[in-house]
């Protein structure tokens, strides 16, 4: 057998080995494509149930036999649940406070992650690894005792007692910290030589550049504030200070006893839209704010 004729069953060979490289990246990208397809429509379906449970009426709702599509399209649903449950009323009083709580959260977190990231001062570490370890308590325990203190302070049926009990959080200034850690502490040094006082160089230097670690945080905040329930349900139950999270729990129930179904899916349905759209536009900067505290730069 001439060189030639072994170079050509080598090139021969390379392409049967190619080929089957091939077909094998082909096989698995379709077998990650269709269980990502599958885990996505899992996702995604009771989104799609409650849209189109939303728009259906109360007999087609509760036929036993459901149907996959409303027979009849009633959007009068969403202005009955707007009305009837007084989402205004209820959209105002959560955005007060999911503002007012974000603002002050941020200046305490910046400033508790500047102080644990570059300033020197005895136990420093012992106060941060005490912060670290009261994550570990159960958040029902926080419940229990952040309600009897406010009940002391007189503080039910307030403002106050939905913003100031969760102003601070351990996490948010762990997050931050990490970050900040990641800027050259020569920066720091340097300003400090030509006289620039530290809330000016945490103003001009460190808060720019952890500007999508503060993005992440401050989104993180407002749906936590959008979100919460147990908290609100306990020291907020009139007319006034209601959010939308428990203001919905007994509205569309009549005097009998009997939930009308499709209207409260439309009023979750509006109540949703908001974190929806939040988690499509602003995704980027959460990944990318949570990422770039977690390597080491």
């Amino acid at each position: 057998m001439t060189n030639k004729d072994n170079v050509t069953m080598h090139e021969k060979n390379m392409q049967q080995v190619s080929a089957k490289q091939k077909v094998g990246k082909t096989v698995v990208l379709v077998a990650v494509y269709v269980f990502l397809l599958l885990m996505a429509l899992i996702v995604l379906f009771p989104f799609y149930w409650m849209i189109i449970s939303s728009m259906k009426t109360l007999d087609e709702y509760r036929m036993s036999v459901p149907t996959f599509w409303p027979r009849q399209i009633m959007l009068s649903n969403y202005v009955e649940a707007f009305t009837a449950a007084g989402l205004g009323r209820l959209f105002l009083n959560t955005m007060y406070v999911g503002i007012i709580s974000t603002l002050l959260s941020l200046v305490i977190t910046v400033l508790s992650a500047f102080a644990f990231a570059r300033l020197e001062f005895k136990g420093k570490d012992m106060m941060f690894a005490a912060l670290l370890a009261t994550m570990m308590i159960p958040g029902e325990l926080f419940t229990i005792t952040n309600y009897n203190t406010v009940t002391q302070l007189g503080w039910m049926n307030t403002y106050t007692v939905l913003i100031v009990p969760f102003l601070v959080s351990v996490f948010y200034i762990y997050l931050l910290r990490q970050n900040f850690m990641q800027i050259p502490n020569e920066l720091y040094l340097a300003a400090k030589v030509d006289g620039t006082s530290d809330i000016k160089y945490l103003w001009k230097v460190m808060v720019p550049l952890s500007l999508p670690t503060l993005i992440s945080i401050t989104i993180l905040k407002m749906m936590g504030s959008w979100n919460s329930y147990i908290w609100p349900r306990l020291v907020a139950n009139d007319e006034a200070h209601r959010m939308v999270t428990n203001g919905l729990r007994n509205a569309f129930t009549d005097t009998t006893g009997d939930v009308n179904y499709p209207v409260q899916m439309a009023a979750v349905a509006i109540v949703s839209a908001p974190l929806f759209l939040v988690f499509i536009f602003l995704r980027k900067y959460i990944m990318a704010g949570v990422s770039r505290s977690g390597i080491k730069g």
